[in-house]
């Protein structure tokens, strides 16, 4: 991936926070709780840039692309898209400015209308946001779409269970290319596809970023789906970011111990190495958004954790170049690695 345009941020977040409240009673419903989705984001995303965001199942990840793109209204926070504050636009300013934000979903199966035929799912925003005038116009632009994105034009009049995972990701992303976006959120857009079929679909994420200039925060699971296609990388936890670096840097020097354990459940395309390195386990389970730790919300489950990370919620702080992290011991977190745990790290970066 090369470097990203060095321009002003497209999109600033600042302090973030998106909580949904819980709720107890049948008839009078009372509120006793929020589950802290996201909690205190801060980051920018440059424009011709793709930022990847990790982390585990319930992190938070999919909550923020969302709350980003305002189909979630944040409790709290600024979203800035080219200087302009998004939480604070009115309904039918936002829907303008919907064009240029948009969204690519995790299940190919579930995010297009099985009712409508393909030309239809692509060419209904097209002519929600008057895009083109006349059918003919409007049908080139779809047959254009599908071009573009690897699929044959005469697949028009077809229906979404017509197609494979794979295919019906491509129609999801002409969809939303469909308003010509500046800024793509995509969440997860290969976990449900076939192997063989992810590497198809990042390289076509990136043929059309470098076409159309777009800028994207892809969102996955884990450090391996991010590798080749951001150009930096940030990870959260329990609605957190904790590290946040240049792509290159992050596998190079990962420094909080959450990353470290990420980095460490990469699978190594080698027999041998694999079967000989040994992982970081993270003990326990993952505390819940409705009463998140006090301090450091990783210190539960953190091998290097001390009083401090009990008692004190740690800052992100710049550590050089632009790599920030979030961790009261991140001077001594790589140093304190078991001697197997660091090889470990370093055989998956060589690979």
């Amino acid at each position: 991936m090369t470097a990203a345009k060095e321009q002003n941020a497209l999109i600033e977040v600042k302090d973030l926070k998106m909580y949904f409240p819980v709720t107890k009673g049948i008839v009078l419903r009372r509120k006793v709780g929020d589950v802290k989705a996201v909690d205190g984001l801060t980051f920018s995303i440059k424009e011709g840039e793709t930022l990847g965001l990790v982390g585990e199942s319930g992190c938070g990840k999919s909550t923020t692309g969302r709350a980003l793109i305002q189909l979630y209204k944040p409790t709290a926070g600024e979203v800035n898209f080219r200087g302009t504050d998004l939480t604070k636009l009115p309904a039918e300013e936002m829907r303008r400015t919907r064009r240029k934000v948009q969204m690519i979903f995790q299940d190919p199966y579930a995010s297009l209308n099985p009712r409508m035929t393909v030309g239809d799912i692509i060419a209904e925003p097209i002519i929600v946001h008057n895009l083109r005038q006349g059918r003919d116009a409007v049908r080139k632009r779809v047959e254009e779409l599908l071009a573009l994105v690897g699929l044959n034009p005469y697949f028009i009049n077809r229906y979404p269970h017509e197609f494979s995972g794979g295919q019906r990701q491509r129609i999801g992303i002409a969809r939303a290319l469909a308003v010509e976006p500046e800024f793509v959120v995509c969440d997860e857009p290969v976990s449900a596809l076939d192997v063989s079929i992810q590497a198809q679909v990042l390289n076509l994420l990136e043929e059309l970023q470098d076409k159309l200039g777009l800028t994207y925060l892809f969102i996955a699971h884990g450090l391996a789906a991010v590798k080749h296609i951001s150009d930096r990388v940030a990870v959260m936890y329990l609605g957190k970011m904790v590290e946040i670096s240049d792509g290159n840097e992050l596998y190079k020097n990962p420094v909080h111990p959450y990353t470290q354990a990420l980095l460490s459940a990469v699978p190594i395309p080698d027999p041998d190495v694999e079967r000989t390195r040994t992982r970081i386990i993270l003990t326990g389970d993952v505390p819940s958004p409705l009463n998140p730790p006090t301090g450091c919300r990783f210190h539960t489950r953190c091998p290097i954790a001390i009083d401090k990370c009990k008692q004190e919620e740690p800052q992100m702080k710049d550590i050089g170049d632009g790599h920030m992290v979030a961790c009261w011991r991140s001077h001594e977190s790589v140093a304190l690695m078991s001697t197997q745990a660091h090889e470990s790290v370093n055989q998956i970066k060589s690979h």
